[in-house]
């Protein structure tokens, strides 16, 4: 498929959409190795994380061997920021003691910062310099979902607190709009903040959330929203080709 819609687009600056799935990672790696960009999606686990920027070198690696211009290979890794939130909160809240309660809204941003910590130990390895004195560009860190859905938070949240060098914000329009309006960089508001980060999922853990079993929900459900909203293009597209050429078969 991705070969397909590299074909039928045919513009340098596509990116063909690939789902961390377990599944996911080995395409990555041979979409790579093709030389066509990839926009990993569907990131919730700082493991999984790991995986794709491991896929990711991998792809470029063999694209080396086989002669690719690596500077014309592009990715980003999106990782998922208010959807962690939304999931731990409610569990939080189902157990409601007051520790539980000060841990709230707290999690997505402690896991995203932990994320780009991973990303910089990639970015520092001899494996990726090694890449990048070939022409290689790094697959930059994504912050996908960063539209609050707690309107008791500070709607720019997930934006202000989420500021370095190298990373991607996809902000939904409203949260768009809120940040032209009233929103402040106050420059890096991640890196050396990764004690305090690491020290947030450990209390999430004390406090009786099983971090895994979030994201893996999470990502089940991901994958669900995505099915859905393929199957209802798909439709859709069917729909007005039947209306348009009726004596098409759709």
């Amino acid at each position: 498929m991705a070969r397909a819609l590299r074909s039928a687009v045919d513009r340098d600056n596509m990116f063909v959409k690939i789902p961390a799935t377990p599944e996911g990672l080995t395409a990555i790696t041979q979409v790579t190795s093709e030389g066509i960009s990839v926009n990993v999606t569907l990131i919730f686990a700082l493991a999984r994380y790991r995986a794709v920027m491991d896929a990711y070198l991998s792809g470029l690696e063999q694209a080396a061997a086989a002669g690719r211009d690596l500077a014309a290979i592009r990715s980003v890794a999106s990782f998922f920021i208010s959807r962690v939130d939304s999931e731990i909160d409610t569990r939080l809240d189902q157990i409601a003691t007051g520790q539980a309660t000060q841990l709230k809204g707290k999690a997505a941003i402690a896991n995203a910062r932990l994320a780009y910590q991973a990303y910089e130990e990639v970015i520092a390895s001899q494996r990726w310099q090694q890449l990048a004195g070939l022409g290689a560009q790094p697959q930059r860190p994504l912050w996908a979902s960063t539209g609050i859905k707690n309107h008791a938070y500070p709607d720019t949240m997930y934006v202000t607190e989420l500021v370095a060098a190298g990373t991607v914000n996809t902000m939904p329009g409203t949260t768009l709009a809120a940040f032209a309006d009233h929103g402040q960089v106050t420059g890096d508001t991640i890196t050396g903040r990764y004690h305090a980060a690491r020290n947030v999922l450990d209390q999430l853990a004390a406090a009786g959330v099983d971090f895994d079993d979030v994201t893996g929900q999470l990502e089940r459900e991901g994958l669900a929203k995505f099915e859905k909203s393929w199957n209802e293009l798909s439709h859709t597209i069917a729909a007005e080709l039947h209306r348009n050429h009726p004596a098409r078969q759709s």
